[in-house]
């Protein structure tokens, strides 16, 4: 895990609240049907201003750590935000300190395991610590890139 400083974002997309234990429950997951929704042909065609073809999950609005609720947001980048199309909302993801982590391999193994070793720092007391101000995940042809606040 490297410590980098990660610049601003705008985020426009589809949003839940969960928590990680309801997301271990496949009848209470609400995370597949998000990215389900986010992942249909056409799903960002009308959001204008798109900074690239990557998705973006934004955790954010974290009520405690990691076992407590946040809301994800998954979507595009923006470069402003727009009059947002029906069913989506907007989030800036604020610039500053965050450990960055890659997931390579098959997903969603790969991206799970990146977030236990997230969480195991966490649990451990690792440096620098976790804030649970706003995370961000970047899904791209080559995995995704996690950028976590500190």
């Amino acid at each position: 895990m490297d410590v980098i400083e990660r610049d601003e974002l705008l985020v426009v997309g589809f949003a839940v609240r969960t928590t990680n234990a309801e997301e271990a429950d496949p009848a209470r997951a609400r995370l597949p049907r998000l990215w389900q929704r986010a992942a249909q042909p056409g799903a960002f065609a009308h959001v204008p201003g798109r900074v690239d073809e990557n998705l973006y999950a934004v955790l954010t609005d974290y009520e405690s750590d990691h076992h407590g609720p946040y809301t994800q947001v998954v979507g595009v980048a923006v470069r402003a935000v727009p009059k947002l199309p029906e069913g989506m909302v907007a989030v800036r993801v604020p610039a500053g300190a965050c450990l960055k982590v890659e997931a390579r391999g098959p997903m969603p193994g790969a991206l799970i395991e990146a977030w236990q070793r997230l969480w195991k720092h966490t649990e451990s007391g690792g440096q620098p610590a976790r804030s649970f101000a706003t995370d961000l995940e970047v899904h791209h042809p080559g995995g995704v890139d996690l950028y976590v606040a500190v």
